[in-house]
């Protein structure tokens, strides 16, 4: 088997980065009236892009780039208003920001214009399942894609989600998916388990307890706990009180084997994953 440190280096553009060497961290700006934790505070392409830069400054090693909500119960958008939150982002961040961009979403005409304007990486929450043009025009632009696991649709996926293995199912849709876009001939796939998408607190917490088995399936790992609702079940908290619990849920997931944490709170998130990098070291596989 050819060693993850060579299995996992990926060009981004005119960057390479090695996914295996630490924990990278992926900043999220949100250009949506919306979301779940930020909805509206960076929804003028202003804000969105001065938000993008001081993410990059805290040490972001990602940017995604989202213009819609997939919070639960959360309403589509058309394909036009998306590309129109998106894509003034995408492209002033392009040119002020020399990390990667990546578009957060699941329809093929969004992702399109998002990649001529400048981003390299789709994050699919369906996993190339609710838009099937979507593995074309990632195979057409050469760009990485993210396979994320996702039960249902945002509108409908806290509504009981049911599972007789949840690990079991999300590594087996997660296998089919990279399966799919590796014979498409897509090179640079990450996986990620979609921690709150259709997945009640339990089923959370089993996926972030086994997620060094989601490693078997050969590509880098990505995590999204950053705020989410099952933190705040176990808290008791509301949304922007969860920094505490996110950095705890941050370093478990580290040192299970995430490669690439999904976060807001980029500063105090890269110090934790410093921290958590530097005891899994120490502390070996």
């Amino acid at each position: 088997m050819t060693p993850e440190n060579d299995r996992f280096q990926f060009v981004f553009g005119s960057r390479t980065y090695d996914l295996a060497s630490r924990t990278h961290i992926m900043g999220i700006v949100n250009v949506t009236p919306d979301s779940f934790s930020d909805g509206g505070l960076f929804f003028d392409a202003e804000r969105a892009v001065a938000h993008g830069r001081e993410l990059a400054e805290q040490g972001a090693d990602i940017l995604d780039i989202g213009g819609e909500s997939t919070r639960p119960g959360s309403d589509p958008v058309s394909e036009q208003e998306e590309i129109r939150r998106v894509v003034p982002v995408i492209e002033r961040l392009s040119h002020e920001c020399t990390i990667p961009l990546s578009i957060d979403t699941y329809k093929a005409n969004v992702a399109r214009a998002a990649l001529a304007a400048g981003a390299c990486i789709v994050n699919d929450i369906s996993g190339l399942t609710y838009d099937h043009s979507m593995i074309e025009v990632v195979h057409e632009h050469q760009a990485t894609v993210v396979l994320m696991h996702v039960l249902g649709s945002p509108k409908t996926m806290q509504v009981r989600p049911v599972y007789q293995n949840v690990v079991r199912e999300v590594y087996e849709f997660l296998e089919s998916r990279s399966g799919a876009a590796r014979r498409r001939g897509i090179s640079q796939i990450i996986v990620d388990p979609g921690l709150g998408f259709g997945k009640e607190l339990e089923h959370n917490l089993d996926l972030v307890r086994q997620l060094q088995k989601f490693k078997r399936l050969g590509y880098p790992v990505l995590i999204g706990p950053s705020r989410k609702s099952f933190i705040g079940k176990i808290l008791d908290l509301p949304v922007l009180q969860r920094l505490e619990g996110t950095a705890a849920a941050v370093t478990a997931c580290i040192m299970h084997g995430a490669n690439i944490i999904r976060v807001h709170d980029v500063r105090e998130m890269k110090r934790v994953a410093q921290v958590a990098d530097a005891l899994k070291e120490r502390g070996g596989e």
